[in-house]
């Protein structure tokens, strides 16, 4: 029988297409990082045969449109805390945290199956700086607010201003990652949380449209 994607046979092929992503991102990463981001993929493609975390069925896929699409928000991050909102199977935190592991992240979500994969993934991957937390974000109550707030397909930017604006700290800023140029939900903004910035990127050998909206707080 062929091997399945995923198997021993698959493995130059994904280390190929990480590696080379990388690069084009101009994102710094040791061969060890990369073989983390590699276990993690090989890890969420077994799980999601029973627990359905992701739509996104074919490892070669996941390196895109996961560990790369994710990657880009690197350059976004602020600070060192971050909290990633809405984590699901750990996108995009668990790909940052093995990218910047000087910096401590929070994994938030209310999904007990995702919340059981992101317990297994950090132990499994010994990630000494991801913390994983089972609540929804408008009942989280750190110790600290975050210096930044991340998330990816969480919500309308103006829900996800009022769902984790007070989980920002001052001088913090919340971080989304959206496909298309998001032209009404800019419109639609909060008082107080202006568009910082929009930034167009490419995720490569990937087609479609992606954005980084970064929201900073304007304080009283």
């Amino acid at each position: 029988m062929a091997p399945g994607p995923g198997s021993e046979a698959d493995a130059p092929e994904l280390a190929a297409a990480l590696r080379d992503g990388l690069l084009a991102l101009d994102i710094p990463a040791s061969s060890g990082q990369r073989d983390t981001l590699l276990r993690y993929i090989a890890l969420l493609a077994r799980w999601n045969r029973a627990y359905n975390l992701t739509a996104i069925r074919a490892p070669r896929d996941m390196v895109r449109r996961h560990l790369l699409d994710s990657a880009t928000a690197l350059p976004w991050l602020h600070g060192l805390s971050v909290l990633d909102a809405g984590s699901g199977a750990g996108l995009p935190g668990l790909v940052l945290a093995v990218l910047a592991p000087r910096r401590q992240f929070t994994l938030l979500d209310s999904a007990g199956k995702k919340i059981r994969f992101l317990r297994h993934v950090v132990a499994e991957l010994r990630l000494a700086n991801v913390t994983v937390v089972r609540q929804r974000a408008e009942a989280h109550e750190p110790g600290q607010p975050y210096d930044t707030v991340i998330c990816r397909a969480f919500a309308d930017l103006a829900g996800f201003v009022h769902s984790c604006g007070s989980l920002a700290a001052a001088g913090g800023r919340l971080v989304a990652m959206k496909g298309r140029y998001p032209e009404a939900e800019l419109a639609a903004l909060p008082a107080g949380w202006p568009a910082g910035e929009v930034a167009r990127v490419q995720v490569p050998g990937l087609e479609r449209q992606r954005h980084i909206v970064v929201l900073e707080r304007l304080d009283d």
